[in-house]
């Protein structure tokens, strides 16, 4: 497995330090780089595979495509990212609304949703494409309808919990704004602008353990930096 950091960059969101034969290195946000790769549909055959997005060439004239907010975490193992884990509370979206977790580990996809197809959708279109798992095997989801569980707070952190899956967070570093027209995914330029609250610990829980792997610390003291982070007032546009 390639070496992959994942820490929130000077630009304000992830940034991706790859080293692996072949693949490209890094970006000062989550979006500078990012992998094209054909759609997959569901293992579930009622889960239609997303469809491609146009953006509109003019930022100022692309249409609201989700807000809400997306709170994720990669825990690293030396050179190997071990677990990832992807937060979405969905406000509203062309797809509908409602809460899930996105998580991969041991090569397989695991996607815990309040309603499947929302699920499905933010994990094909959205997860999948983020420079945290770039490269990595991404095998069909798994995709249940569970109740999702979200507390996110920008003053003490996260807990998010479906099924015998959890997400936890701690420790604030920082609060910052970030936007920008410029968010690849597969290919598609679109539009993103959130708060961002990079994080000082997280673990992840499924199937009663603990997954491995460690947060990445790193930037300045004015500007830390963090593989875990907490995202609010997020709006996706293309």
């Amino acid at each position: 497995m390639r070496r992959r950091t994942m820490l929130i960059g000077a630009a304000g969101m992830t940034a991706a330090a790859v080293a692996a034969p072949g693949h490209a290195a890094a970006a000062s946000a989550p979006g500078d780089h990012r992998l094209a790769a054909p759609e997959r549909a569901a293992s579930d055959p009622g889960l239609a595979a997303p469809e491609p997005a146009v953006a509109a060439t003019d930022p100022a004239a692309r249409r609201v495509l989700l807000v809400g907010a997306n709170p994720g975490v990669s825990l690293v193992t030396g050179d190997e990212l071990r677990t990832f884990a992807s937060v979405w509370i969905v406000r509203w979206s062309e797809r509908g609304s409602g809460r899930a977790i996105v998580l991969w580990h041991d090569g397989r996809v695991r996607v815990l949703a309040t309603d499947p197809d929302l699920g499905h959708w933010l994990s094909q279109y959205f997860t999948r494409n983020f420079p945290e798992v770039a490269g990595v095997p991404w095998p069909e989801p798994e995709v249940r309808r569970a109740e999702v569980h979200v507390t996110l707070d920008f003053a003490t952190g996260l807990d998010a919990r479906a099924r015998d899956v959890r997400v936890r967070m701690t420790g604030v570093l920082h609060r910052r704004a970030f936007s920008t027209d410029e968010f690849d995914l597969a290919g598609t330029p679109h539009s993103l602008s959130l708060v961002l609250a990079p994080m000082n610990s997280a673990r992840v829980w499924a199937g009663g353990r603990v997954l491995p792997g460690e947060v990445v610390l790193g930037g300045t003291p004015e500007r830390p930096a963090s593989s875990a982070f907490m995202t609010e007032a997020e709006v996706w546009r293309v």
